[in-house]
């Protein structure tokens, strides 16, 4: 466990931060959770129900920064330099003949995202089964190291790269070398087609998970006095190996990139994820931040990069001479409101069905539902689908309280059994709404189920996603339950 202090204690007061978290209320950033660590310790923290503190969440492109440990590690071990070819780790996968550029590429360029490729190489990489091959034989239009271009393929090749180098895959390399260490429990990350972990992606965490990796590189490489990684690895990840400075870009987006970390103002530095996943730190301050979001774009990350400048940095270099506050051993806590939730409506307050069952065939839809069954019970409902590939998924609600439960839905790659909380309302007579919030991600999917005697009609709506979007189907009471319903309907 972190331990915990007041604000005060560090510099920065309380009502400063009651000015940034009411300042993300007003805005309006759908910041699911927070921790603020100044000098080791967590000093303001606040989760929005449902989420958790301890549940893991799935990084994206978060999980980057951690592959480039694991090669800092690897390197520090001498399983591999720097200046490695990359074809020549895979004489059973590389092409005949090797491009020149090709020949060229290192581990450094990989690290540093400048690998030479023009273009995002990440759909004619994954698409294939063997995503090592695939990369590969992709032309490379620049000499590397002279062009750069964000590229999760270039991770992933960090990934196969270390598991050739060392004979064990990532989380295994990196459980007694840096889970363990940090008093982090073995992680899922997800893998390749062929059972590499993705290395640019699919890595889960807690956000305290996120904030102790944070502390150890704040303390260059180092965790409770245990080296990690070397200092020297340390200090050229985060130093500039890339120009990613663009016209218009933000201004956290173009200060230069290192070896897969974003430089930040005032010698910051953070690595990120989709959706807004953040681990932010600023040595100058001693100071780490670790966020969940559901943010639509990366573009409310850096609103939100604006306000931890804004309503901490700069508070911390005006509060020098803050008076602290003696004995005290709790962080500051701001109870934020929860997530948009549907409003409970009991049982009696809906005068549609209160008792029934009912089965019905779905026309053709994206997501390849075949049979909804709804079944209700007066404020007790389960929810039954069954799809196209043999898949059954079983979700229960209740209309006057949420229900946690376990269900298989998409993390980044593909499909997992994780953690969902269910909210259930009438919005009218005829109109359900279920609404599940995912909490080890940031997705929250709405179903707005429309009912009459013999047909459904649903719109499925997710707030974000990579693999998901909105869509309708309908459908048709089967036969057998038309006769029941009548006897079902309230009278």
């Amino acid at each position: 466990m972190i331990p915990k202090d007041m604000p005060e204690n560090h510099g920065l007061s309380s009502q400063d931060l009651l000015a940034f978290f009411r300042k993300i209320e007003s805005l309006d950033l759908a910041v699911n959770g927070f921790m603020l660590l100044q000098d080791g310790k967590a000093t303001a923290e606040f989760w929005r129900e449902p989420y958790r503190k301890d549940s893991e969440q799935v990084l994206f492109s978060l999980s980057k920064s951690f592959t480039s440990i694991a090669i800092g590690i690897a390197w520090d071990e001498g399983y591999l330099s720097l200046d490695d070819q990359v074809a020549a780790f895979f004489p059973d996968k590389r092409p005949d003949p090797v491009s020149p550029h090709l020949e060229k590429m290192t581990i450094h360029h990989l690290l540093s995202m400048n690998a030479g490729h023009q273009a995002n190489i990440y759909e004619a990489v994954v698409k294939q089964q063997d995503w090592v091959k695939a990369f590969l034989s992709l032309e490379v239009e620049h000499e590397p190291g002279s062009y750069y271009q964000y590229s999760t393929p270039a991770a992933y090749m960090l990934s196969a790269i270390l598991q050739r180098a060392t004979g064990e895959g990532l989380v295994d390399f990196l459980m007694p070398r840096l889970f363990e260490p940090l008093g982090i429990p073995r992680p899922s990350w997800e893998t390749c087609p062929l059972g590499i972990a993705a290395g640019g992606m699919g890595l889960s965490l807690s956000a305290e998970g996120v904030a102790k990796f944070g502390l150890m590189l704040l303390h260059k490489g180092s965790f409770e006095g245990r080296r990690i990684v070397s200092e020297r690895y340390i200090e050229l990840a985060v130093a500039e190996h890339s120009d990613n400075r663009k016209e218009g870009a933000p201004i956290d987006a173009a200060q230069g990139y290192g070896y897969q970390f974003h430089r930040c103002r005032r010698g910051c530095y953070r690595g990120d994820g989709a959706f807004g996943q953040l681990c932010f730190v600023a040595p100058q301050h001693n100071l780490v931040i670790a966020a969940n979001c559901s943010f639509p774009s990366m573009r409310p990350l850096h609103t939100l990069l604006d306000l931890i400048y804004e309503h901490i940095i700069d508070q911390l270099d005006a509060n020098a001479s803050l008076p602290t506050v003696e004995g005290a051993e709790m962080s500051f806590r701001f109870k934020r409101q929860s997530a948009v939730l549907p409003a409970a409506v009991a049982s009696e307050n809906h005068p549609y069905w209160s008792r029934v069952s009912k089965s019905y065939r779905m026309a053709d839809n994206p997501n390849g539902v075949e049979q909804m069954i709804i079944s209700l019970n007066h404020d007790e409902l389960e929810l039954r689908l069954h799809y196209r590939d043999g898949r059954e998924q079983s979700l229960p609600f209740h209309f006057s309280q949420p229900v946690e439960a376990e269900t298989v839905f998409w993390k980044d790659l593909c499909l997992h059994m994780q953690k969902v909380v269910t909210y259930a309302a009438w919005r009218d007579n005829t109109t359900l709404q279920l609404t599940m919030y995912y909490i080890e991600t940031p997705y929250v999917v709405d179903y707005t189920i429309r009912l009459d005697e013999v047909s459904i009609d649903v719109q499925f709506d997710i707030n974000v996603s990579m693999n998901l979007s909105g869509y309708h189907m309908t459908g048709s009471l089967e036969t057998g339950h038309q006769e029941n319903l009548h006897l079902a309907r309230r009278q």
